[in-house]
């Protein structure tokens, strides 16, 4: 089961990412990109997903993923329940979202 805690954890050591605060959400950025969010109840993670994917990857595991809220749905973007996660698909998923919005040779450099 993973945490918030769990979440900085893996987010916290990334070239160019850091922690905000907005309007109760936990938040972990690359500049002005938002590539996780925490919810304020710490029971869902958003992350940069591409859009094409996530309809295959929600219908594929209904009890730990689910669609974006209607006004995000614009964006790459997916949420999981937290407590359905374990730390090597928690870690997976913090590497990939922020891979999308950093640059490709930071990312690069970072995963060698």
């Amino acid at each position: 089961m993973a945490t918030l805690e769990d979440v900085r954890r893996f987010a916290a050591p990334l070239p160019r990412s850091y922690e905000a605060l907005v309007r109760d959400h936990v938040k972990f950025r690359v500049g002005s990109y938002v590539y996780l969010s925490v919810s304020p109840d710490e029971s869902l993670l958003g992350f940069a997903f591409p859009k094409d994917e996530r309809a295959a990857l929600v219908a594929a595991e209904p009890d730990k993923f689910v669609m974006p809220l209607r006004s995000d749905e614009r964006y790459n973007w997916v949420r999981a329940r937290l407590a359905a996660l374990d730390d090597d698909e928690l870690h997976e998923i913090v590497l990939e979202a922020w891979a999308m919005v950093v640059p490709k040779r930071v990312a690069a450099a970072y995963l060698g």
